[in-house]
């Protein structure tokens, strides 16, 4: 065969074509063709091992208790904190983020996002999915696939052992928004909603029943052996979504990387007290294992810090802090320590790990609030 060059040669004749069309014929096989058609597009077949990390604020955490403080507006709008210095200069955080204040070299505040729903629904899905939705900025239904689910649908082929979408959330929390829409219940995330905080916990979809220990050979006894796996199916009930899913699952439950990925006990002491001992702080650190064990796409939910203890009077589980419901400051002050320490010891052990190439660390909410108090 001729060496093929790697650059476009132009547009190709009909005559061109034809002849191509006669070699395809006369022996020219798949194997071939796959080979000049990565020649032709060396990175087309090439998936990048990189991943992200979402942090996601449900309810809007408020910019101006954050990263955007108003120190020189009127009492008003200003609220009731100090902002601090932090190790870039001219950049300030509130002085309930100190631990942010010895990592903000490391990341970068974009004020620019912006988009015009004053409602949840509407928010949470032009900010997971990137598209307004359909009908209703209220409303809770996914018209389109959140972009965790696209990722997995655009890694499919790609399975190192570990789901290559996953979301952390609190125990019965609806996920509408973070699932694949019309892709398919085959690209929703693998979730898991737990207070990863507990000594008892573990990732129940993961275990097996003990009468099946051993026998991973026996698909269908496997299926029937997991814990809880949950699913949600389509309303047509699609074969091949569910065989996709079954099919993820046994791999994963027969993977050892998949285990281990999920195991908090094989950190040490110190990393895990870095983190924080909260379901925020532990949900963080798991996320770091699942990208470094190859994960592409992990969804860390942050909403109740200290699921199963009730949140203390005036504040409420989300940070949808209204007067209605909460006091925002009151609110700041209990949330915003665990936020603080589990979201810059991300960013510390990140770096510290030397994945700072390999992964994005995103960290936002669907809005923020005005600063008129």
């Amino acid at each position: 065969m001729n060496d093929f060059s790697t650059r476009c040669a132009g547009p190709v004749s009909r005559r061109s074509f034809m002849q191509v069309g006669a070699l395809a014929a006369g022996g020219l096989g798949l194997s071939d063709f796959l080979r000049m058609r990565a020649e032709a597009n060396p990175i087309a077949d090439k998936t990048s091992d990189t991943a992200v990390i979402l942090v996601w604020l449900p309810g809007g955490a408020p910019h101006t208790e954050t990263y955007d403080m108003k120190p020189e507006a009127p009492t008003e709008y200003r609220g009731e904190f100090t902002p601090i210095k932090t190790n870039v200069p001219g950049l300030d955080v509130c002085e309930l983020l100190p631990r942010h204040t010895k990592v903000a070299d490391r990341f970068s505040i974009i004020r620019s996002v912006s988009h015009s729903y004053i409602q949840h629904g509407g928010g949470t899905q032009q900010m997971l999915t990137a598209r307004p939705p359909l009908r209703g900025d209220g409303d809770a239904v996914n018209y389109y696939p959140a972009v965790g689910s696209v990722v997995s649908k655009m890694r499919e082929s790609r399975f190192g052992g570990v789901p290559n979408y996953t979301l952390f959330t609190d125990e019965g929390t609806i996920t509408t928004p973070h699932q694949g829409a019309y892709l398919g219940p085959g690209y929703t995330p693998f979730q898991i909603g737990a207070n990863f905080a507990t000594p008892e916990f573990k990732v129940q979809n993961l275990s097996l029943a003990k009468e099946l220990e051993g026998r991973l050979d026996d698909r269908i006894s496997l299926l029937r052996g997991f814990d809880s796996m949950r699913r949600e199916l389509d309303s047509s009930g699609s074969m091949a979504a569910m065989d996709k899913f079954s099919q993820l699952s046994i791999d994963m439950l027969a993977s050892d990387k998949t285990r281990n990925a999920f195991d908090l006990s094989k950190e040490d002491d110190r990393t895990r007290d870095l983190y924080g001992r909260t379901a925020w702080g532990q949900r963080a650190l798991l996320a770091r294992r699942l990208v470094e064990a190859g994960s592409s796409f992990v969804t860390v939910e942050m909403s109740n810090p200290t699921p199963g203890k009730g949140a203390p009077a005036d504040t409420t589980p989300t940070w949808d802090t209204h007067s209605v419901n909460s006091n925002h400051f009151t609110d700041c002050r209990w949330k915003m320590p665990h936020y603080d320490q589990a979201v810059s010891a991300l960013v510390e052990d990140i770096y510290a790990r030397g994945l700072d190439r390999k992964i994005r660390l995103v960290v936002t909410g669907e809005f923020g609030r005005t600063p008129d108090v």
